[in-house]
């Protein structure tokens, strides 16, 4: 990922975290195998990389991510069709490239807006054969029949150790699935790339990096414009654009400013991040961000910019305490980004500026006024448990963010976590048909282990009772009153791949013991 080498600071302490090795050699292919690596099992890698950045949360920063759910709500097209309440983790930003006229483009495609269907994963009807921009990401489907589409934007963190010699990622990673049909029904995806392409001079070609079987897979592009790069559909597996170059590479830049949040008004604390204008770079600051101690909200200010690979300096207008004086923006791939720290003793405004050091030029500026740094979510009145007892299609906010940590409160509230009635088999049948061929790592989320689900599998052929008869031992192995549907909520909801249905099922659960 783009990354800031110089100084990586975290809350704890500095330095860059590298990417995980892998042995995997990269090779140059443009065969048309349909096998590759499974949604599930980039989506439970992602997870797991959470994880260990992010281990433990305190119930503050929660509420943060709550917040910038319900905040996000204004950044949709409006209309109806507008089902994706936080699209800030995945989200592209819209530029008009002064130098390469490289506005995100949409000639003649439908534009399609998303819901997602589990954190991280978003979800697309197509209706018909065409050419079809995905509002959220900028990715373009060209579809020959009707078919669902679920995705997700990846880390370069996760397969950035794959970029050998001169290779450099050039946009977003994503992994695509059509649902129930076979890949070739997905004619061709563009991906969007952050490279500027407006020197003659040094032109650029571009590959697609294709991750088949956990193997690395160069393959070639069918052609690029100034916003994205087409991609013939060989198998559904984390595909991502890649160009070769040895010179150095302008990209479409974006500078996202966070303000901490403290119980004191007059904490003037910033954080200046620099990256490429990419999905997986934007979401792994977002996820960066949100697993720190402190609470941070996200300053909406102009973020588009231009960045070659270099060192930069952040000035203020009044002059404030920035730290370091200096950030190298590089496109190694590191899990934790460097950012610049700015501090003001005095309220604002500010100005702040980006400035290239080799050539002094002003890349970047905004204005941080006094309503930017006011934390306007918490005057919004919290409903989490009514708005999910009430709806029956639950926002993003509702499924994702807005969890359900209210069983684990002491308010009071009598709830299902205490010696609640264990979950019937009836009941944990109904999950069982709810579950898909994610199934099998809801049994790992259960405890069980590999040589159980080959037990399971052995001895029954049918695919739901194999998971009725997993839920059925994650029962088994619980005291009496601990295996409510509360329980297992808790025991699997940190899963990416969980389908909107199994949280549906288990809340209606939960809310029919809750009201007797």
């Amino acid at each position: 990922m783009a990354s800031c080498r110089a100084a990586c600071h975290r809350e704890d302490g500095d330095g860059d975290i590298p990417a995980t090795e892998n042995k995997d050699n990269l090779t140059e292919s443009d065969s048309s195998e349909n096998t590759g690596t499974s949604t599930e099992e980039s989506s439970e890698e992602e997870e797991d990389e959470d994880s260990e950045v992010c281990a433990e949360k305190d119930e503050g920063e929660e509420e943060n991510e709550e917040a910038d759910a319900e905040e996000s709500k204004n950044e949709l097209i409006p209309g109806p069709e507008a089902e994706v309440p936080n699209g800030k983790d995945e989200r592209h930003f819209k530029l008009c490239c002064e130098k390469c006229k490289a506005i995100q483009q949409s000639h003649g495609n439908e534009l399609v807006t998303p819901r997602r269907i589990s954190k991280g994963r978003l979800q697309v009807q197509l209706e018909a054969d065409g050419i079809f921009e995905c509002t959220v990401t900028g990715l373009v489907f060209e579809a020959s029949e009707r078919v669902l589409v679920r995705y997700s934007v990846l880390s370069w963190s996760k397969f950035g150790t794959f970029l050998r010699d001169s290779w450099k990622f050039a946009g977003p990673i994503f992994n695509v699935d059509t649902v129930n049909k076979d890949a070739s029904v997905l004619k061709s995806i563009q991906f969007p790339h952050s490279v500027c392409l407006a020197d003659p001079e040094n032109e650029m070609t571009f590959s697609v990096l294709h991750i088949k079987d956990n193997r690395p897979l160069i393959e070639p592009t069918v052609d690029h414009s100034g916003s994205h790069v087409k991609w013939r559909v060989s198998s559904l597996s984390p595909v991502g654009p890649i160009i070769q170059t040895t010179q150095p590479v302008e990209h479409h830049g974006v500078v996202l400013v966070y303000k901490q949040l403290g119980s004191d008004n007059n904490n003037y604390s910033f954080h200046i991040y620099l990256a490429t204008n990419s999905s997986s770079d934007i979401k792994d600051i977002a996820k960066q961000v949100r697993c720190y101690k402190n609470r941070y909200i996200r300053i909406e200010k102009p973020p588009t910019c231009k960045l070659d690979e270099g060192t930069y300096r952040l000035m203020s207008e009044p002059e404030g305490e920035i730290k370091p004086e200096d950030l190298k923006f590089t496109l190694a791939v590191t899990k934790m980004k460097g950012y610049f720290e700015a501090f003001f003793e005095q309220p604002p405004p500010f100005k702040l500026s980006l400035i290239e050091i080799n050539t002094e030029e002003t890349v970047w500026s905004a204005n941080i006024r006094e309503g930017d740094c006011v934390d306007n979510t918490e005057k919004k009145p919290r409903k989490r448990t009514n708005s999910r007892q009430r709806s029956s299609s639950p926002s993003e906010e509702e499924t994702v963010c807005k969890r359900p940590r209210w069983q684990d409160e002491s308010d009071g509230v009598k709830t299902a976590t205490t010696q609640g009635q264990d979950m019937s088999d009836k009941q944990l049948l109904q999950v069982a048909r709810r579950l898909g061929k994610e199934w099998k790592q809801v049994a790992i989320y259960l405890d069980l282990n590999a040589r159980e689900l080959d037990d399971i599998q052995a001895a029954e052929k049918d695919v739901t009772m194999q998971k009725l008869k997993m839920l059925v031992e994650w029962k088994s192995r619980r005291q009496p009153g601990k295996a409510t549907a509360s329980d297992l909520w808790k025991s699997v909801e940190e899963l990416d791949d969980l389908p909107n249905e199994v949280y549906q099922t288990l809340q209606g659960m939960m809310d029919n013991r809750e009201a007797k």
